[in-house]
């Protein structure tokens, strides 16, 4: 009897050491993870000088689970040139309908460039006046506060998809972009398959409209992967690529808070379009949207963040 109770405290002290190993393993496994997340987002964190929008009456407030959006700008930056903001993309987030709609701005749209006084190409509003002009000029096309920017490096974004291990696309055309041929149906993409794949706009019928689908599917995939708990193997690399490739005005605690307010969210993200009519102005293209179309994606966004 006194041999059972020996080896049964045996076990206990047993299973006691292991649990505390594992306990202090995590939490030092943890705070590696947390460590490399603050490095990498304050590399990231680029702050503007912006004043809060005047279609907002109050800051948004993540603790409280306020709604917001995000200017993502894709950028391909070369030596010596800021570059063009050739991808154009509106994240709405909305944690109390547990979705995120997405929607993408065709670069060519015609649109008054706020600060500029005159109307042109959306994607000129980040060549004339940077992240700041950018910002302002997509607020005053769709009618609703944009709150934050994040603004990618799109040569840097092949970087990010090996990062996450690749991502997995629903191929709609059969193409050739950049050497490599793209066939219908389900893609495992790496990083270099994932550029050219949001690259090609010629062999579409749908133009531009169909490149951005690509691009809204990348992003997609991206934003899946890198919230999967088997991309946490993957922690150093893929902040590592973050940090080199993104410039955001959001902060550490921010989007600390946006992980533990808004992670449902992310598992929904609804793609949005606006449909535009490409005509020639003084021989150059520009996209036209008309009044009734404008008014219907102001609608769905500024029902997405409650302003209705």
């Amino acid at each position: 009897m006194k041999s059972q109770k020996k080896k049964s405290k045996k076990w206990l002290k047993i299973t006691g050491i292991i649990l505390l190993v594992l306990v202090i393993g995590g939490g030092a496994y943890a705070f590696t993870v947390y460590k490399s997340f603050k490095n990498a987002v304050d590399t990231m964190h680029q702050p503007i000088d912006r004043k809060q929008s005047e279609k907002r009456k109050a800051p948004v407030t993540f603790k409280e689970k306020d709604p917001f959006s995000v200017l993502m700008l894709g950028v391909d930056e070369r030596k010596g040139d800021k570059g063009r903001s050739d991808t154009i993309i509106v994240l709405t987030v909305n944690p109390n309908n547990k979705s995120v709609k997405m929607l993408s701005i065709p670069r060519d749209t015609r649109t008054e460039i706020v600060g500029k006084g005159k109307e042109d190409k959306i994607n000129h509003a980040y060549a004339f006046g940077d992240i700041p002009m950018a910002m302002d000029t997509v607020e005053n096309f769709l009618d609703i506060p944009i709150d934050y920017y994040m603004k990618v490096n799109m040569e840097g974004f092949k970087d990010i998809v090996d990062a996450v291990g690749g991502i997995t696309v629903q191929n709609d055309l059969d193409f050739t972009q950049d050497g490599i041929h793209f066939t219908k149906g389900q893609l495992d993409l790496n990083g270099e398959k994932a550029l050219a794949y949001t690259r090609m706009r010629y062999e579409d019928p749908r133009g531009d409209f169909g490149r951005q689908t690509r691009q809204r599917q990348i992003i997609q995939g991206v934003i899946q992967e890198g919230a999967s708990v088997s991309s946490l193997t993957n922690f150093s690399d893929i902040f590592a690529a973050l940090g080199k490739n993104v410039k955001t005005n959001l902060t550490f605690d921010q989007l600390m808070d946006i992980q533990k307010n808004y992670k449902e969210a992310s598992k929904n993200i609804q793609q949005m379009e606006i449909k535009e009519q490409g005509t020639k102005i003084d021989k150059i293209y520009y996209g036209l949207v008309s009044g009734e179309e404008k008014q219907r994606v102001q609608n769905e966004l500024k029902t997405q963040l409650e302003l209705n």
